[in-house]
């Protein structure tokens, strides 16, 4: 097992990897909308949001040696189901012809008050 560190995007805030990288494939954890300085975004709209915490999970993916386009299954939190039109349409914007296996998981709130938080595998 391989621990994944980038400073391209927000350091963990516990005990965990951004990444762990393991016969071939990476498993992100769990990434809420932050800047790589650790600055939560839960006051910027939902779209930026979710294109800001896909963009951090795709510099975990580069420094694994895999990317958004290698994910294989993609889980999205979202705190509310009624923004799911705006996280559609920022992720397909992100995510463009590549269809990994998604989940969508309403959840009651997330630290910061952000909107949402995604986890990914990919494969390396």
């Amino acid at each position: 097992m391989r621990a994944i560190h980038t400073d391209e995007a927000p350091a963990p805030a516990g005990h965990y990897s951004q990444a762990i990288v393991h016969d071939g494939v990476a498993y992100v954890s769990g990434q809420l909308p932050m800047d790589p300085k650790g600055k939560a975004l839960g006051d910027a709209s939902v779209q930026h949001q979710t294109r800001v915490v896909l963009g951090n999970i795709d510099a975990i993916l580069r420094a694994a040696g895999s990317g958004l386009d290698r994910a294989l299954q993609v889980t999205i939190y979202v705190t509310d189901i009624a923004h799911w039109p705006a996280v559609n349409e920022a992720y397909i914007e992100v995510m463009g012809d590549h269809r990994p296996a998604r989940a969508v998981i309403p959840v009651n709130e997330l630290h910061y008050g952000v909107a949402l938080e995604v986890q990914a595998i990919a494969a390396v």
